[in-house]
């Protein structure tokens, strides 16, 4: 291949020859399903947009052409400023897109906006991305019964019942924050072959406790009865867990106690119980948003059955 050859196919990272081909399908675009103004802006628009290959020139001009004819049949004027204005795009994406499937429209979608961008003289800063919030790592079985070894060795009574209540709220039923607060000791209570914790407030339900912590958490509650498991006399009295929390920090051999991690622990159990690591791994997913699609489609389990997946049974919870 000659010198000037090779200058011709390549300059600056950009392939001249697919530039030159872009151009040319650019140059030829008059579909018959448009006004002559309306190919006119679709031609204006994707040749400053200058796309590199043929491939994505077509793509650009299938997309403003679907544009132009949706701002044709509102009566919008044919101009960049107010056919790839975000707002307008949304609302052909929204209204004059429906009888596309949605992944063409979505694609439809990311090419105006590029498009927008484009011909944009002083075009906006891109928005900041920012990290996405990630599970905090569970405590080993280990830690925990560190835990609950220096719950059981504090001073007093009342102490040892809340210290042990905090530790197999959290990591044996996922409970923490306010919802924490403001359980009492009867709201632990043997049903449906299991020891559960019901909770109230804006997403009241029932929460089955693993079995691990059946014992320790039982002598807690009777211990509480009508009062407030992690004690005060008010549940919106702000850092209520605080002492609880350093006095089962003693130990430097155990890493800190944190809410988020006995959640972590109860979710992570509760996750090897129902299979979810093989299930994702052999449906090759990965987003809980597609998880939380998925279970709309499910009927509602019987709490029986819920107790007997995530808590374990007890001979107690059938005498009581």
């Amino acid at each position: 291949m000659s010198a000037g050859r090779h200058s011709l196919q390549v300059h600056c990272g950009r392939s001249v020859g697919g530039v030159a081909d872009g151009a040319a399908a650019i140059a030829a675009y008059a579909p018959r399903s448009l006004s002559a103004q309306a190919a006119g802006f679709v031609r204006m628009v994707v040749a400053e947009a200058a796309p590199d290959t043929p491939q994505r020139a077509k793509a650009l001009l299938f997309a403003a052409g679907k544009l132009a004819r949706f701002g044709e049949q509102v009566g919008l004027e044919l101009s960049p400023g107010v056919l790839l204005h975000r707002s307008v795009i949304e609302r052909f994406i929204l209204t004059g897109a429906g009888g596309l499937s949605p992944a063409t429209r979505r694609t439809l979608r990311t090419n105006l906006r590029a498009l927008a961008r484009a011909i944009q003289a002083h075009p906006q800063p891109a928005p900041v991305p920012l990290p996405r919030e990630r599970s905090k790592a569970p405590y080993s079985e280990a830690e925990i019964a560190g835990y609950l070894a220096l719950a059981a060795a504090q001073s007093t009574l009342a102490r040892r019942m809340r210290a042990t209540a905090l530790v197999c709220l959290g990591a044996g039923a996922g409970v923490i924050g306010s919802e924490l607060r403001h359980l009492r000791g009867v709201d632990v209570l043997w049903r449906s072959d299991g020891l559960v914790v019901m909770l109230g407030g804006r997403r009241a339900r029932t929460v089955p406790v693993l079995e691990r912590y059946h014992e320790p958490l039982t002598s807690a509650a009777a211990f509480a009865g009508d009062r407030y498991l992690v004690g005060g006399s008010s549940p919106e009295r702000r850092n209520l867990t605080d002492t609880l929390t350093v006095a089962l920090c003693a130990d430097a051999g155990l890493p800190r106690l944190q809410a988020g991690r006995l959640r972590a622990t109860w979710l992570t159990d509760c996750a090897r119980l129902i299979g979810l690591g093989a299930f994702m791994h052999a449906a090759g997913i990965t987003c809980s948003q597609l998880l939380g699609d998925l279970v709309s489609y499910l009927p509602a389990v019987e709490e029986p059955a819920v107790v007997a997946l995530l808590g374990g049974s007890d001979e107690r919870a059938r005498d009581a």
